[in-house]
Order: structure tokens, then sequence, then C-alpha cells
């Protein structure tokens, strides 16, 4: 099995995060041209950031969607919520513009921040995780049983589960 998963690997080490590790830090591009730092956000707010395989197809169109129609619930909570995928940043701003997103789209041509965050599958594309980050930078839990259509829901719900504040 290892030498299996060292060849799908294409010998990089697996990665394994969980509850309670330190957050990688990354700086990606947003599909808005900023780019976003993990680091910037410590000791503010909870980053969510909910990795999806491929721009422009189904699951991930529903489960942007989800994220835009949930976004006021969302915007209650003292939390910076993006999505992510390895797709180049002119296909996620090509992406973000045909939903009409209210978020950015953090894009990871080079697949190290997907590798990072142990979400880099053997096809070469990010799983379907999405995890949810503390004002301390480590990790407060990591949903891998997302659901497209709903996933908006989930998260807003996820954040008053985890006791997440609400902007005043």
């Amino acid at each position: 099995m290892g030498v299996v998963r060292t060849l799908i690997n294409r010998g990089q080490p697996s990665v394994e995060l969980a509850p309670g590790d330190r957050a990688p830090d990354f700086a990606l591009e947003g599909s808005d041209g900023r780019t976003y730092r993990l680091s910037d956000a410590i000791g503010r707010d909870t980053v969510v950031i909910a990795w999806f395989p491929k721009a422009f197809t189904g699951g991930c169109t529903a489960e942007c969607k989800s994220l835009v129609s949930n976004g006021g619930d969302l915007r209650r909570f003292a939390v910076q919520h993006f999505a992510a995928s390895v797709d180049a940043p002119d296909a996620n701003r090509e992406f973000a513009q045909s939903l009409s997103l209210d978020y950015p789209i953090l894009s990871d041509p080079s697949k190290e921040t997907a590798r990072a965050y142990g979400v880099l599958a053997p096809s070469g594309f990010a799983a379907r995780w999405t995890f949810y980050i503390g004002t301390d930078g480590r990790i407060l839990t990591i949903d891998k049983q997302v659901r497209s259509t709903t996933h908006g829901r989930q998260v807003a719900d996820t954040l008053k589960t985890l006791g997440v504040p609400e902007r005043s």
C-alpha cells in the first residue's frame, strides 16, 4: 500500500490534517484579482475554505451557487469564506463571474496549497472538503461529507455549532 500511495502522490508525502492542527499558511490569488493570505486573517476572523475539484462542472457549480445563495447567513458571522480549486486564476475568475459570486474563489494552479491541506486527489484535482480555521490559525473542523446543493446551509450551521461569533 505504501508503494502505491507513493507512486500515486508522485513521491509527495501524504498530509492528513485534523482539528487542532495549525492550518498551513497560503498566499493565493482570488477570482477578484486580490491575493489572500491566511496569516492576514489570524486574530480577526474565522476562515472557511471550501475546496472543490473543477470549475464549470455540475457539482462545483451547485456548491458555489449554494454558498452565494446563503451568503446573507454566512456574512452574519465574523468569517472570511472562500471557495478554492487548483484551476488557473483566469478560469476561476470566469467561473465566479458566470455565477455572480459575492465571494472569491482562490486559485492554486501549482497545487502546493492543496497538497499542504491534504486535498490533492490522485486525479490531480482537489477533493471536495471544507476547512474551518479559527482565529488562532488552528483547524476547528474539516467537512469531508460536503453536499453540493446544500453546502451554503451546511457552512452556516457549522459556524453556529462551532460558536463563531456574529458580527456586531
